[in-house]
């Protein structure tokens, strides 16, 4: 196989490698108050009306497997961009996304509208699902935006806590995780534009199972671990990996990934990002090249995506460019843009803090 094919591969492991992430349930703090900065609520159910119970079984959506074969031409150089033009923000009503049909629980807040933007630019939805073999029901526990800038050269990550309690297009209010099992990856690029401004173009969604064989494959990675974290794992007791450079195999990296007991699903989705650069450096290595054919025999039964091989190679020029300035920027929905609230069923989710969020959100999409 060429090294250019090779490359594509690379900037494809990039997408989807690390978010085979089954998080369990994070239990946050509970008592704050319903945060008003911010929230224009529009949607208020009326005295005496029962909210409907969430299904959790939905069937999955119909996946578009990456193709065996790879097409020509691809191209070898990077073009010189144009300086990249910004797209003014656009104004959004109710009107123009479906109502809810099951009454929620909560008021909803009016849509943010969509934000400004570079021309060019391209965001991609990376999700990890946490399906199970045989098993039809799932919720996409890791969501998090790469927004890609190739005028500038850059890459940007935007981790969203599983946990967001958000305002669904014709469904209601529930966790962001839910939403692309209840409609498909249209009702999450529905969701994400009414609640956070920001139009994914495109999925790739990655299931659990495959995770160790695809670490194992590149011989491991080099994560560069932010924080020492302690935490129980099954069959060491109390594990440890330290600040500083640490080697994962697969199932270091899937523990790594997963672990919730001493930290928060915020740090886990510091811990995915980690582990995302480190497979995307281990990709671009001359070792991870030459186990490219290897690893693309797991990636393509096991991947779902609406990308097909050809758009995937529009970004080439673009991953050869990270490669080597690695400007891969890292954004976060965290403690400071959010609230701890009970929903009707007990459950413990967090409400959005509006402005928070969406200064965020413009420098995650602006952000040189």
């Amino acid at each position: 196989m060429k090294i250019k094919y090779l490359r594509a591969l690379a900037l494809f492991i990039l997408f989807c490698v690390p978010l085979a992430c089954n998080l369990p349930a994070y239990t946050p703090e509970t008592g704050s108050e319903q945060p008003t900065d911010g929230h224009n609520l529009l949607l208020v159910a009326p005295p005496g009306s029962t909210p409907t119970a969430t299904p959790f079984q939905p069937l999955a959506p119909t996946p578009t497997y990456l193709p065996t074969d790879f097409p020509t031409p691809i191209p070898t150089e990077r073009p010189t961009p144009e300086p990249a033009q910004l797209e003014p923000e656009i104004g959004r009503t109710w009107a123009d996304y479906p109502g809810p049909t099951v009454w929620p629980d909560i008021e909803v807040p009016a849509p943010t509208g969509i934000l400004a933007h570079p021309e060019g630019q391209v965001n991609i939805l990376l999700l990890g699902s946490d399906q199970r073999p045989n098993d039809g029901g799932f919720r996409t526990d890791t969501i998090i935006l790469l927004t890609l800038n190739p005028a500038e050269g850059t890459a940007h990550l935007t981790s969203f806590p599983r946990d967001l309690y958000v305002y669904i297009p014709g469904w209601t209010v529930q966790r962001i995780n839910t939403a692309l099992a209840f409609g498909g990856f249209e009702t999450l690029a529905l969701t994400m534009e009414y609640n956070f401004g920001v139009v994914p173009d495109h999925y790739v969604m990655i299931n659990l199972w495959s995770f160790i064989d695809v670490i194992d494959s590149l011989g491991g990675v080099d994560v560069e671990v932010e924080r020492t974290l302690c935490d129980h794992r099954d069959d060491h007791g109390n594990y440890c990996v330290y600040q500083g450079t640490e080697h994962m195999d697969g199932e270091t990296a899937l523990w790594y990934v997963r672990s919730r007991y001493s930290t928060s699903d915020f740090d886990r989705g510091r811990r995915q990002q980690e582990v995302i650069l480190a497979t995307f450096n281990k990709m671009l290595s001359l070792d991870g090249l030459r186990k490219a054919s290897e690893l693309y025999n797991i990636y393509r039964s096991n991947v779902t995506t609406d990308m097909d091989f050809n758009t995937m190679v529009e970004y080439l020029p673009l991953a050869a460019d990270l490669a080597v300035t690695r400007d891969i920027e890292r954004f976060y929905i965290g403690p400071p843009q959010v609230v701890d609230w009970i929903n009707y069923s007990g459950a413990s989710v967090l409400l959005p803090i509006r402005s928070a969020v969406l200064e965020v959100m413009r420098q995650a999409l602006n952000t040189p």
